[in-house]
């Protein structure tokens, strides 16, 4: 079996899906592994590394035409879907529930195409949580991000000069990439505060010494995944006049709410960031998938009376390394779960829980229910 890994062409994305290490994982089960030259070589992964863990390296044009399974970050485009032969499968991000052209065209190339963020939030595929792993790094950069960018340090000082006070810093969903945002916060010493509209989470953002801010909605809840449920208009309204309060005294705001399959809500309005000080930083960890912030731009900073409002493309790609290693383990996880040893290939079974989660077509058709 021939498993194959591409370089992506997305503007900006600097992770790739296959690290040497993960590679020769794949090598001593009994796979082919054919990567594209120069995969890893802004990351420092040398042709040499995976060389010498077993995989070969081929050009784009022949993965494409020999590959059995494809992997790649980003969702695979309509040229190198007409060039998958029938029965290939491919693993990536591929934002199923807003891609609908994409996925007929796999269904009519006869691709099995895994969606990696659609994998179910169990015990048992926590390992294959592309999802979550690169959510906790996003939360990690964009603090690292905040605190370069800001004016004002993180932690209480007392100089000669005088005492300085911490930033405050205010994380808006208390999600893998929250905490994680929270958790590194605190650890540079930032008054830390947050929010989520699952009142569940209280107890985790005040183990990581953050305080809680409670904003009575009447009743909400999580998914069955551990999603927030989408608030009505009255609730957002309570919401937004709720945060307006602590966001007018935060130096810094990072806003991670996002809603699985649709548009993020818009949970800080252009009046709540003027109500803000001038110098304050706000990041959209939510820009991908329509933005958390009314006025930001993917890939682009916007100032508005003097606060700015960061929307990076990519987060996690701000600590590509980690990323890649970890996004690659995740992938070794996933087709490790499906490998028949006795025939070294990878098989996938309809009837198992992981799989029927994150297959989105297979066969010539549409498999994925929610999908359907």
């Amino acid at each position: 079996m021939i498993i194959g890994v591409l370089k992506d062409s997305f503007p900006g994305e600097n992770r790739v899906a296959l690290t040497p290490q993960a590679a020769l994982r794949l090598v001593k089960k009994g796979a082919q592994v054919h990567i594209e030259p120069g995969l890893g070589a802004e990351l420092f992964f040398s042709e040499a590394a995976y060389i010498k863990a077993g995989a070969a390296v081929s050009s784009r044009a022949d993965i494409l035409k020999n590959a059995d399974v494809l992997l790649k970050v980003r969702k695979p485009v309509q040229e190198e879907i007409d060039r998958l032969k029938p029965g290939a499968v491919t693993i990536s991000f591929l934002d199923p529930f807003n891609e609908k052209e994409l996925v007929h065209q796999l269904a009519a190339q006869k691709v099995s195409a895994v969606s990696l963020e659609m994998i179910p939030r169990t015990t048992l595929a926590q390992k294959m949580d592309a999802l979550s792993s690169q959510a906790s790094l996003a939360g990690y950069a964009a603090v690292i991000m905040a605190a370069e960018r800001s004016k004002k340090i993180f932690p209480m000082m007392t100089t000669p000069a005088g005492t300085i006070s911490p930033a405050r810093v205010f994380v808006v969903g208390a999600g893998v990439a929250g905490l994680q945002a929270i958790a590194t916060a605190k650890r540079l010493g930032a008054r830390v505060e947050a929010f989520d509209t699952r009142p569940i989470v209280k107890e985790q953002v005040q183990s990581l010494g953050a305080k809680f801010i409670e904003i009575d909605l009447g009743e909400t809840g999580q998914t069955k995944d551990g999603y927030a449920k989408a608030l009505t208009p009255e609730q957002l309204q309570k919401q937004r006049e709720g945060m307006a309060k602590v966001c007018s005294v935060s130096d810094i705001v990072i806003t991670t709410a996002q809603l699985f399959g649709r548009k993020a809500p818009v949970i800080i309005t252009k009046e709540m960031v003027t109500g803000m000080k001038p110098g304050s930083i706000l990041i959209d960890l939510a820009v991908e998938s329509g933005g958390n912030i009314e006025g930001s731009v993917p890939g682009k900073d916007v100032n508005q009376n003097g606060v700015t409002i960061i929307g990076v493309i990519n987060m996690p790609g701000k600590a590509a390394l980690d990323a890649s290693e970890m996004l690659a383990s995740n992938f070794v996880n996933f087709i490790e779960h499906s490998w028949n040893k006795e025939l070294k290939a990878l098989q996938l079974n309809l009837e198992d829980e992981i799989i029927k989660g994150c297959l989105i077509t297979h066969n010539g058709s549409i498999v994925h229910s929610a999908i359907k």
